[in-house]
């Protein structure tokens, strides 16, 4: 499941055996996989600080998470909430795999996440302090809480996992190259258990200017008809935060330690780089695509559903629906954009994605797109809208971009 190569069958496929998710919507794989298929949605009006002045006013936040009792107090002045989201998920998915720490190899494990903007709120309440206090006031942890390697730092620390650790920044394709790098790692016996994922938590005051100048978020005040996926009135996406976390093993190590459970296989990833602006070359989404079905040995009318990148912005929508349609024929898969439900979370949406796919799997049933009613039919799209919709789902394509030209699509498979 690399550039080079395929997470190939048998018995060192990689699998995954644990969750644990951050959403909008729900905190916990269950209660956020219950809102996603009861079209509940986490996209409101930014309550955590008065938006009234930005031009974008609508977010997807993660307001009913409280640390205390979840984590140490020692770790909650040191940590971005970003962090301490990675963190609860991680024990969350541990738990969900039956695996305890203390008893794995002592550099057997490793830990490989993605991040992009790393703790933005805990910079800006430094920066507060510098400015209004003076630089004695600056908290010694910002040297490394604000920075995009952190999570992984500290799920490394907090859980003793000594192995090879990483961190990924291709922004929303990050959690599907980050699950790639822990396949990798894995295959070549370097690891043998994998927590992989990605977490963003960017809404604050200063997160939110960092994001407005790209001129791709929403404006709309509706928060219902805020992001549109595909939709002919589609303006921008709504920024979201959270995240997954999933533990990833060998088959036949998940299976010699008596593993519960087996969600499913990460069996193929491909990443691409688009072409510079202006160049006249075409956008390589639909290259990734392909050589992720290569790699994974299937098909394209083996795959039973689309994942979406589904950006909202009309000419990105547009670009995936074509890599689509030249794909898989015109409508020839199902396809689905459950972020609809959280915004877009950078980082984090593309292993919440990947979390979305293996519960699809579980349950054989689509989730639904919300918000999204009139889609074009040019788009030749089978766009799965307002309720779940019930089908057994064997393989699943997730598709993500990230900005700046990344390109990122990996398939899931059930197993064996």
């Amino acid at each position: 499941m690399t550039a080079s190569g395929t997470a190939g069958p048998g018995a060192g496929a990689a699998v995954v055996t644990g969750l644990g998710v951050i959403a909008p919507n729900g905190l916990g794989a269950k209660a956020f996989w219950e809102a996603i298929l009861e079209g509940r949605s986490g996209i409101d009006t930014i309550r955590r600080f008065d938006p009234s002045s930005y031009p974008v006013r609508i977010g997807g936040e993660v307001l009913d998470f409280v640390p205390d009792g979840l984590l140490p107090k020692r770790l909650l002045p040191q940590t971005d909430r970003m962090t301490q989201h990675a963190l609860v998920a991680t024990d969350w998915a541990l738990a969900d795999a039956g695996v305890d720490p203390a008893r794995l190899e002592e550099f057997g494990a490793g830990v490989i996440t993605a991040s992009g903007s790393g703790g933005f709120e805990f910079g800006q309440a430094e920066l507060e302090k510098l400015w209004g206090d003076g630089p004695e006031r600056v908290s010694a942890y910002q040297s490394f809480a604000w920075f995009y390697a952190v999570n992984t730092g500290q799920i490394s620390i907090r859980n003793g996992l000594r192995g090879h650790s990483s961190v990924v920044v291709s922004e929303q394709a990050g959690g599907l190259d980050a699950a790639a790098h822990a396949v990798r790692l894995l295959r070549d016996g370097t690891i043998g258990l994998a927590v992989t994922g990605g977490f963003e938590a960017s809404l604050c005051p200063w997160g939110l200017v960092a994001q407005v100048p790209s001129g791709l978020l929403t404006e709309a005040l509706d928060p219902q008809r805020a992001y549109l996926p595909f939709d002919a009135a589609a303006g921008g996406w709504v920024p979201g935060e959270g995240g997954a976390v999933l533990i990833v093993e060998r088959a036949d190590a998940a299976r010699a330690r008596g593993a519960g459970q087996v969600y499913g296989r990460l069996a193929g990833h491909a990443a691409t780089f688009d072409p510079r602006p202006g160049s006249g070359a075409p956008p390589a989404l639909e290259q990734a695509i392909r050589l992720a079905l290569q790699r994974a040995r299937v098909l394209p009318e083996d795959i039973d559903v689309v994942f979406a990148d589904g950006a909202g912005v009309p000419r990105q929508d547009r670009a995936e629906a074509e890599a689509l349609a030249s794909v898989f024929g015109p409508a020839g898969v199902p396809v689905t954009v459950p972020k609809s439900m959280t915004g877009r979370l950078y980082a984090g949406g593309s292993a919440l994605d990947l979390a979305c796919a293996f519960l699809a799997m579980r349950d054989s049933v689509v989730p639904p797109t919300v918000g999204t009613r009139e889609v074009p039919a040019d788009l030749r799209l089978d766009l799965v809208l307002e309720q779940p919709r019930e089908l057994p789902v064997r393989n699943a394509l997730v598709v993500a971009r990230g900005s700046g030209g990344f390109n990122a699509a990996t398939v899931v498979r059930r197993h064996p």
